[in-house]
């Protein structure tokens, strides 16, 4: 190589150094996983002095009927939504039709209660492993003494959604999958939030 070659060749160089490579353009979360971030963000912002965990939600949408993915795990640390079904409780429901019609803290009610929990232990109850929780709002303050839990159920199986069109009903829990729940058991156990309300997110 002759000495123009050399310096030709050594200025492409240099300038492909210097030239920064495009970045592709970065997509950001769609309207719906944005809403349910943002009600997650504000309610541990609301509720953090109280939790253990303040990196990952469950954000239960109960205006949504329980054939649909109503119960939105969102990592707020990397901005991602993961969503799965949830059942809710007979005394919230008692035309049985899927739809949840009102909230109550009352016990021996058997209806799913509104408002923020702290997830705490695990432990082996009827329905295998199960999850306490813990009121954060006077909406949902009886929980423990109601056994409010989360587990999984038969009742909230795609096979069961499939023959009745609609998940059965807990009550009061929050009731899963068994496919779905030892990943929601994971996600969320050691202290972390629970939001429930009719958040219209569908």
């Amino acid at each position: 190589m002759n000495r123009r070659e050399f310096i030709a060749s050594a200025g492409l160089a240099a300038g492909s150094l210097a030239l920064p490579a495009r970045v592709a353009a970065q997509v950001g979360p769609d309207l719906r996983t944005s809403a349910i971030l943002d009600s997650a963000r504000a309610e541990m912002n609301r509720s953090a002095a109280q939790l253990w965990r303040r990196d990952i939600v469950g954000v239960a949408d109960f205006a949504a009927h329980s054939a649909y993915p109503r119960f939105h795990v969102a990592n707020l640390e990397s901005g991602t939504v993961r969503s799965f079904r949830v059942a809710h409780g007979a005394g919230s429901d008692p035309e049985h039709d899927g739809w949840l019609k009102w909230f109550s803290n009352v016990p021996g009610s058997n209806a799913t209660s509104r408002g923020s929990y702290i997830t705490w232990e695990w432990y082996a109850g009827k329905y295998g492993t199960s999850v306490r929780l813990g009121g954060l709002d006077p909406d949902n303050s009886n929980a423990f003494d109601r056994a409010i839990v989360m587990h999984s159920a038969e009742y909230a199986t795609q096979a069961h959604l499939d023959h009745w069109g609609k998940l059965g009903r807990s009550n009061g829990c929050f009731a899963f999958s068994p496919d779905d729940f030892y990943e929601i058991l994971a996600q969320l156990s050691g202290g972390r939030l629970i939001f429930a309300d009719r958040l219209g997110f569908i």
